[in-house]
């Protein structure tokens, strides 16, 4: 182990795919987060990913949001390929391999990362507290108005009680989806 910083070794590390039973990647996913905390593995293996996206479901006239995996069978590995990190992600239980030739593994461009959408991406603060009055400006509840009741930094959340058939309902929204009044 060298002694760089953490960070300074996720500068490093490259986006991997990798092959797993369809319908186990989430499983894929919490198996392999939860050996890489019990291994001490956390400065070669740093983000798991199951690329995912939002969709309107329209079922017997009722709109509803689901999601849906963008890739079924695969799941994305930020890491630094080294005889460990491979052996630990190549024998989690549900991984049938890495994508690349052979048992060679291949890092993705970074073109196709960021067409895949996984990259981070450092989003500049919300400028609001609780009780700001705001309006919904994307989703089921656009135009909606609404008091802010609580915020979540690291997950980019903020929970809004917006006025509906005469009642408040506490709804949860991405911060990119209100705008202060």
């Amino acid at each position: 182990m060298t002694d760089r910083s953490r960070e300074e070794r996720a500068m490093d590390a490259r986006w991997y795919v990798v092959h797993t039973y369809s319908g186990h990647e989430n499983k894929v996913k919490a198996n392999l987060e939860k050996m890489v905390e019990n291994r001490g593995m956390r400065d070669d293996i740093f983000e798991v990913a199951v690329p995912t996206e939002e969709y309107m479901d329209n079922k017997g006239g009722k709109k509803k949001l689901k999601e849906r995996k963008l890739f079924p069978g695969y799941v994305l590995v930020k890491m630094i390929i080294n005889d460990e990190s491979w052996y630990l992600v190549r024998n989690t239980r549900g991984v049938t391999g890495f994508v690349g030739p052979g048992s060679k593994p291949v890092p993705l461009t970074d073109a196709e990362v960021k067409a895949l959408g996984v990259q981070e991406t450092i989003l500049p603060d919300i400028d609001l507290k609780v009780n700001d009055a705001v309006k919904v400006c994307s989703g089921p509840f656009e135009n909606f108005m609404g008091t802010v009741d609580s915020l979540n930094m690291e997950k980019r959340k903020v929970k809004v009680f917006v006025s509906m058939f005469g009642r408040e309902t506490l709804v949860e929204l991405d911060f990119d989806q209100v705008e202060k009044l």
